[in-house]
């Protein structure tokens, strides 16, 4: 009779907790040591009532998104990441707001730099030329110098420009506009896959399971390089529009990307399935697609918040490698990867540092910012985390 009773009340409070989901109310799964410190609060208020007060009076309700974000912002490096992140976005975003010049745009004053001089003697005097190539283009002008853009107007190259006279610090604003969006798109786009597939395999099972599962074995056997540069011949051979390339390069990339998400969303739903609230959902008759996108994969958000912040920084140094092997944006397109690619040239690595490491400094500034908030909202999330 007792374990009758006891069942009868885990399953009341597990229907409880389902149907405060459904009317959005935050649900709690109580445990043996919950239920000792809910009888000390009972005991405490007991007492607190002879003398005409309540402990509720003196306690503060904290929500758990608010225990997250303290938990967060008490890690260093978490706010460290996050502001080197807003100012990738600060700098990508609405700095061409203030700059004078366009990404595609190619300054044509007389150039400012000496390429190189030589002497001859002739007729009994020693002679010095100076040579600009070409000198109806302002290319490896130096930075802080002055050139005049398609306005006819005179600008700033804060950080001079390169050897096809683009400026510099402008193309370092659209490129990482370009990283973070491809960045952003494939991963939600690669997550929603995984959330799906995956979902689908952990609750049904069987041969949903097996199907699902093989095939994420297959890709996960795929290398993915070696494909991207056949694709890569492919295109050029095709003659598909270089604008839209780097685009079908990162739809392929997501295509080969979404098995660990869900593998991940699997495993969570394989364990979460047989807890008490899910057995509540099927006496209330709710249907599989209710259960799967309501009840089960916001218990897995956690793990998929913190998986696609990592997965960022990944993203973003597979499209610069694209762009660095001439797989990714056009010439005209600024890319980080592609300005990087410069690098491959002895003059400019040695001579012309601006052409190339700036663009390096902000892939690693991107990568290692979503690294530092990966890791934090990890631990922030993390319920057995006290800190």
């Amino acid at each position: 009779m007792e374990e009758n009773k006891k069942e009868i009340l885990n399953n009341t409070a597990a229907t409880e907790q389902v149907m405060a989901a459904e009317m959005g109310e935050p649900t709690v799964q109580t445990g043996a040591g919950e239920a000792s410190v809910a009888v000390a609060v009972s005991m405490d208020e007991a007492k607190a009532e002879n003398k005409g007060e309540f402990i509720s009076d003196n306690v503060r309700i904290v929500s758990p998104m608010k225990l997250v974000l303290k938990r967060f912002f008490r890690s260093r490096l978490s706010v460290i990441g996050l502001v080197m992140f807003l100012a990738v976005v600060i700098f990508s975003f609405l700095g061409p707001a203030f700059i004078s010049w366009d990404e595609d745009e190619v300054d044509y004053s007389q150039a400012q730099r000496i390429l190189y001089e030589f002497q001859y003697y002739e007729d009994g005097d020693y002679y010095t030329v100076s040579i600009n190539r070409p000198d109806n283009l302002n290319s490896h002008a130096p930075a802080f110098t002055y050139g005049v853009n398609k306005d006819g107007k005179k600008a700033l190259h804060l950080l001079g420009t390169d050897k096809t006279g683009y400026d510099i610090f402008v193309r370092l604003m659209y490129g990482g506009r370009l990283s973070l969006m491809l960045s952003f798109l494939v991963v939600l786009v690669y997550t929603a896959i995984g959330i799906i597939l995956g979902g689908l395999a952990g609750y049904f099972g069987g041969w949903v399971d097996m199907l699902v599962m093989r095939l994420v074995d297959i890709l996960n056997c795929l290398p993915s390089l070696p494909i991207m540069l056949i694709l890569g011949a492919f295109f050029d051979g095709s003659g598909l529009d270089e604008g839209m390339r780097v685009y079908f390069m990162m739809g392929v990339l997501t295509l080969m990307s979404w098995s660990g998400t869900a593998r991940l969303v699997r495993g969570q739903i394989l364990f979460l399935r047989e807890q008490e609230y899910m057995i509540a959902t099927d006496a209330l008759g709710f249907s599989p697609v209710r259960k799967i996108f309501k009840h089960l994969v916001p218990n897995v958000m956690p793990q998929l918040i913190v998986s696609m912040t990592l997965g960022l920084g990944g993203t973003i140094l597979t499209e610069a490698s694209l762009s660095f092997l001439n797989l990714g944006a056009p010439p005209t397109v600024a890319s980080l990867g592609r300005m990087v690619n410069a690098a491959k040239e002895p003059l400019i690595l040695s001579s012309y540092v601006l052409d190339w490491l700036p663009a390096g400094l902000i892939i690693i500034l991107a990568v290692v910012a979503f690294n530092f908030i990966g890791d934090g909202l990890r631990d922030a999330l993390d319920p057995k985390m006290k800190r």
